[in-house]
């Protein structure tokens, strides 16, 4: 798998909403989702734990809620307890009103840890600001809330029976990466492969977004989630054919990237050289 790091591929205007979303999806983590204080300080302990499994019940899309429409009866409440074997978490009624189909927007801002937020973090940053600004600020923004509803709702059509939340912005960010394959295929991505140490290779963007589509889709083809299931690759391929499909109209008046020359390692070489 390689790390992208930059693009060839400068953007006209400025890319307030990609900026806005990257802002938020940083803020929520860090400041408003439980038990990530202590996790950098190593002090997580069971009543992190439970406040963590509270928040995400209350504001991720679980598939069986999204599908059927309906609350569980039980929920965990945040507060732990002891049981008959030992100390838990706490479950009950729920105290509040849930929208599923509201909750795949807030989902789309929470993360699992911090590779999981950073990782989408870096495609965002790279590939968002250039489908921003062929699109324009406000269709921008609705194909990356689009992109993530159509990751949502396929990865729940296909696990109806699971009551495991789904979280995280990389259904729309497969949709950012869709609509750049589609178009700036030929845009130039540097990319960090690892191969003993991280080799910087300058690549086209069909073989970078391609492979990792592919890599994707291989994965999605063991029921949706990584036998860890913890990453849902359905979602990331669902949001990608989503991007392609949304942006292809938009082929015909796109201009080319530029091919800058004398290029090395992200600096222009001198003549001769």
């Amino acid at each position: 798998m390689v790390i992208p790091v930059h693009d060839v591929n400068p953007a006209r205007r400025t890319p307030w909403v990609t900026y806005a979303l990257l802002a938020a999806n940083f803020t929520v983590f860090v400041f408003l989702t439980p038990g990530v204080a202590g996790s950098l300080t190593g002090e997580g302990g069971l009543a992190q734990l439970c406040g963590l499994q509270a928040f995400l019940e209350r504001y991720a899309v679980v598939p069986q809620e999204l599908i059927h429409h309906r609350m569980p009866r039980l929920v965990p409440t945040g507060d732990t307890g002891v049981g008959p074997q030992g100390p838990g978490c706490v479950v009950g009624p729920p105290g509040y009103e849930k929208v599923p189909e509201l909750s795949v927007l807030t989902s789309m801002f929470l993360h699992g840890g911090w590779l999981h937020l950073l990782g989408n973090l870096l495609f965002l940053w790279i590939f968002g600001n250039n489908i921003e600004d062929r699109m324009g600020h406000v269709r921008f923004l609705l194909f990356y809330v689009v992109c993530g509803y159509a990751a949502a709702y396929v990865f729940a059509l296909a696990n109806s029976g699971s009551g495991a939340p789904l979280i995280g912005a990389s259904g729309a960010i497969a949709g950012v990466l869709g609509a750049y394959l589609v178009l700036y295929p030929k845009a130039r991505v540097w990319v960090l492969v690892p191969f003993l140490i991280f080799l910087p290779l300058r690549l086209p963007a069909w073989t970078v977004l391609g492979s990792w589509f592919v890599l994707q889709a291989v994965y999605s083809s063991g029921g949706g989630v990584s036998q860890a299931g913890t990453v849902a690759y359905l979602a990331h391929v669902a949001g990608f054919v989503a991007g392609m499909l949304i942006a292809w109209p938009l082929r015909p008046g796109t201009a080319p990237p530029p091919e800058p020359r004398g290029v090395r390692y992200g600096r222009h070489a001198r003549p001769g050289r």
